[in-house]
């Protein structure tokens, strides 16, 4: 559990400031569950630059609370929460600062989203709040006021959360969670999980993460592995002290992310590093007679597939499919053999390729459409789909046939801006599971939007 917060002050001399406004958003990896937001009386003057900075006069706050006053939320909200802040030695420095005066010891777990977005999203021209929010496309209203900056701050943490894909962010608070009580009741676990798409994360009582898996219905899949008999099961119900999740929206990201962070992770009850799940590819090659003609087979060391598939079967599914939409000929697609014209000739379903009755020029530019489609390797495209809330969209990016990773945008960005989309992607590596996994998805899901990049 996170508070994240930010404090305004009076400025002044080191250690003799005082808080004029705070707001606090309890926040629990997912969504906001409490906050806290009020101008607070500092009892002190207020420095003229701080009033030009953010609008809050000695008048405003001669009637809102003093500080002893709302001290006791404060615990309240904070209790056995990491704070979070842009800044945090600041505003951690001012609420201590506070709590001494009143005589009260206020110990916290620290994060700070100035150091974080440093690690995570390298780069950057600034990080000073304003600056880093507008590059990512975050919004912000109420500059310099506490609302404003701590909203714009859980927006930008749940980016960070986003982008950590070792998941040290929330191993380390699952540490402080847990400290050294048993592990909760397995149905407690259960009805704390969505009914949604998203990459979950099975944590044993130190925080580690021992299973990550993607589903399409994460309460149901967990509820699955508590309830299984089979060895690798039983293992995980003996030592499961948490389940964390992330949702996600797309089936394509949950499948990307699963990916990169069982390699990036390495938890010791997913398969040595999650093995290729695809054995078969999609091959061309150019007959003695000029024909282009197109073989699925294993895939080789030494030649780059146009597509890859799970199986044989599953990719001689997806050539009966082409021969079918291009008017293809079985011979020239490997799914017939001899020295005669294929079947579908004979019932006049091709026009002649396999006898050299059709010409070839026609009959290649066909097959050469099914190449195009298929194949990215020189494409700089964004994919859309669905993202985690009403109003969000998420992206994954390839540029000139690599595959860059993963984002979510607001519907009012211009994701055809490759700078901007530079900023809201979490970078992931570029392998062949990850060709397999956006080439296989773009096959069965006609509907995802492509946006390509120039």
């Amino acid at each position: 559990m996170y508070a994240i917060l930010d404090i305004e002050t009076t400025g002044g001399k080191f250690n003799e400031e005082g808080i004029t406004e705070i707001a606090i958003y309890q926040f629990d990896g997912h969504k906001v569950t409490d906050q806290f937001i009020s101008l607070v009386n500092p009892e002190r003057e207020i420095q003229p630059f701080v009033v030009n900075l953010t609008g809050i006069n000695s008048k405003m706050l001669k009637s809102a609370p003093k500080f002893y006053e709302v001290a006791k939320r404060i615990v309240e909200i904070t209790e056995d929460c990491i704070i979070v802040a842009h800044n945090s030695s600041f505003d951690y420095r001012i609420l201590k600062t506070e709590f001494k005066r009143l005589g009260f010891p206020f110990k916290r777990k620290t994060l700070c989203t100035v150091e974080l977005s440093q690690q995570l999203i390298p780069d950057m021209e600034s990080y000073s709040l304003g600056k880093l929010t507008r590059a990512l496309g975050i919004p912000m209203s109420d500059r310099h006021r506490a609302n404003g900056d701590a909203m714009a701050t859980v927006t930008l943490f749940k980016m960070l959360l986003n982008k950590d894909l070792d998941k040290t962010i929330v191993k380390d608070a699952i540490k402080i969670e847990q400290k050294s009580k048993l592990a909760p009741n397995l149905k407690d676990i259960i009805e704390e999980l969505p009914s949604e798409t998203g990459v979950y994360y099975i944590h044993d009582a130190n925080g580690s993460i021992i299973y990550i898996g993607k589903s399409n219905n994460i309460k149901k899949r967990i509820t699955q592995h508590f309830t299984n008999t089979n060895s690798k099961s039983k293992k995980i119900q003996l030592q499961v002290a948490s389940v964390t999740y992330e949702k996600t929206g797309s089936e394509l990201v949950a499948l990307l992310k699963e990916s990169e962070e069982i390699k990036v992770n390495k938890p010791r009850h997913n398969r040595a590093l999650k093995r290729s799940k695809f054995s078969h590819g999609l091959y061309s090659f150019m007959d003695n007679n000029g024909y282009l003609n197109l073989t699925i087979s294993y895939l080789k060391k030494d030649k780059t597939p146009i597509t890859t598939f799970a199986n044989k079967q599953s990719g001689l599914s997806f050539m009966t499919k082409m021969i079918e939409t291009y008017e293809l000929c079985n011979k020239h697609c490997g799914l017939e053999k001899g020295d005669t014209h294929c079947f579908k000739y004979t019932i006049k379903k091709c026009k002649g390729a396999c006898v050299c009755e059709e010409d070839t020029e026609a009959y290649n530019e066909r097959a050469q459409s099914v190449i195009d489609l298929n194949m990215y390797q020189t494409k700089s495209m964004a994919l859309i789909d669905k993202g985690r809330t009403t109003g969000e969209k998420s992206v994954v990016l390839v540029e000139d046939g690599i595959f860059k990773g993963i984002g979510f945008f607001n519907l009012n960005h211009q994701i055809n801006n490759r700078d901007i989309l530079s900023s809201l992607i979490t970078p992931m590596q570029n392998d062949r599971d990850t060709q397999h996994i956006i080439q296989s998805y773009m096959r069965r899901n006609k509907r995802i939007k492509i946006v390509e990049l120039t």
